[in-house]
């Protein structure tokens, strides 16, 4: 069963265990070399990881229209119209977040403004291995079409058979994904930023994956754009007395079956509450299909903290800046002022993480590992560039020209107060 440990005194920030998003560096050796080969390779590397990390003989990376077509024809129809749904929803939301050109008169003779274009071709990994995740493929695809891009190209590892779920490949269908390749890990990575004979290279990369993916999204910045280098998945729920135990733990569990470096935690005012949620998680555990990887999470990353007060609560919430953060109090909206750090907040007891994972609308591509401190959820914002406008007739030049030597001339540049001053020597 999980400890109880109550946070008190002046230094209750000690005794908060946090982890970096960067433990793993052992795997940068192995990244390196297979960017390298991907690099100088090709499809041929691609084949080759196929067949030794998915165990895939995949002699034609791309699937065909035929084939997700096929795909969207053998999905259950129940879980298509889900499909449909949850991209509406995610479509609605991010629609608020379009920005838009503008021009501007400043003043007499000057105009600013500023252009929105979107990024031309953009990649995104869907993670597979123990689990497929259209809602991934929803999440990353509708926000970058509503900001205009002109390619989206998906990459997801193979099966066995050498295939992608279709699920996933409805709901690529679904989103407008433009192409959809059979590769995944740390060498889809290279294959976009760095282009293969048959998979183009983007400007951009989005999307989550294991450490390897992560590193190798690391590696190539600056070649190309990164959405964020995401950790595992997190979870707190911040709880007062009204909570019911059994909905904290089945909230708190539903990240820890993610994987084995998930992390979920409980903060509450109640010692009642959470010592019953610490019962609840060890009867629930039991019953999931993934209860290994639900308890290998909870052992090594599951927390149960019990402060003096519900601010108490929110000031460890700030500081561990979760991915999730469930507010599960009587009022909730009095304490949304309170929040400072978190990748996405959902109020009360009926706003469910799993809801804002599949079909509320907001983004699920979310910051960890503290990083919410300084990073935002994935958004239309992430798939456009602003690119800035300025105008000046020959009497506003004329006004501006001293100011703009003064200032040049004071970080040593003579060549820039120059350029502005020769302009204004002609007019007059």
């Amino acid at each position: 069963m999980l400890e109880i440990r109550k946070l008190s005194g002046d230094n209750w920030k000690e005794q908060i265990p946090m982890r970096s998003q960067f433990e793993y560096q052992d795997v940068n050796d192995s990244v390196s070399a297979i960017l390298e080969d991907v690099r100088v390779n090709g499809d041929s590397a691609l084949r080759k990881y196929n067949l030794l990390f998915d165990r895939a003989d995949t002699p034609e990376l791309e699937i065909s229209r035929e084939e997700i077509l096929a795909a969207v024809q053998r999905l259950d129809p129940a879980l298509l119209k889900v499909l449909e749904t949850a991209a509406a929803n995610i479509r609605a939301y991010h629609q608020r977040q379009v920005r838009h050109d503008y021009l501007e008169r400043e003043r007499d003779g000057v105009v600013l403004g500023q252009l929105i274009l979107p990024i031309e071709k953009v990649g995104i990994y869907v993670p597979g291995g123990t689990a497929a995740y259209p809602s991934t493929v929803l999440m990353n695809a509708i926000p970058a079409k509503l900001a205009g891009v002109e390619e989206i190209i998906l990459v997801s590892p193979p099966g066995k058979a050498g295939t992608i779920p279709d699920q996933i490949l409805a709901a690529a269908h679904v989103a407008g994904v433009d192409r959809v390749f059979r590769v995944g890990g740390a060498q889809a990575i290279a294959a976009l930023a760095y282009g293969t004979e048959t998979i183009p290279n983007v400007y951009k990369i989005v999307g989550p994956g294991n450490i390897y993916v992560s590193m190798a999204k690391k590696m190539v910045y600056g070649k190309v754009a990164i959405d964020m280098i995401a950790g595992p998945s997190e979870v707190m729920v911040v709880a007062d007395g009204t909570a019911n135990p059994a909905w904290v733990a089945a909230d708190l569990l539903s990240q820890a079956e993610h994987d084995k470096l998930a992390c979920a935690i409980l903060v509450t005012d109640s010692m009642e509450v959470a010592e019953k949620t610490a019962r609840e998680l060890e009867r629930q555990v039991e019953q999931l299909p993934r209860k290994e990887i639900a308890r290998a999470s909870l052992d090594a990353y599951g927390r149960i903290f019990v402060t003096d007060s519900l601010k108490k609560a929110l000031d460890v919430a700030n500081e561990i800046a979760p991915e999730h953060l469930e507010i599960y109090t009587q009022n909730p909206f009095d304490y949304l002022s309170q929040i400072r750090n978190a990748g996405s907040v959902f109020l009360g007891p009926y706003t469910t993480e799993p809801l804002g994972d599949y079909l509320a609308g907001p983004n699920h591509v979310l910051p960890t590992s503290g990083t919410a401190k300084f990073a935002s959820a994935l958004s239309v914002d992430d798939f456009i560039k602003k690119t800035q406008i300025s105008y000046f007739t020959r009497e506003a030049e004329r006004k501006a020209a001293d100011d703009v030597a003064l200032f040049a001339r004071s970080e040593g540049l003579e060549a820039h107060a120059r350029a502005a001053l020769i302009r204004k020597e002609e007019i007059e």
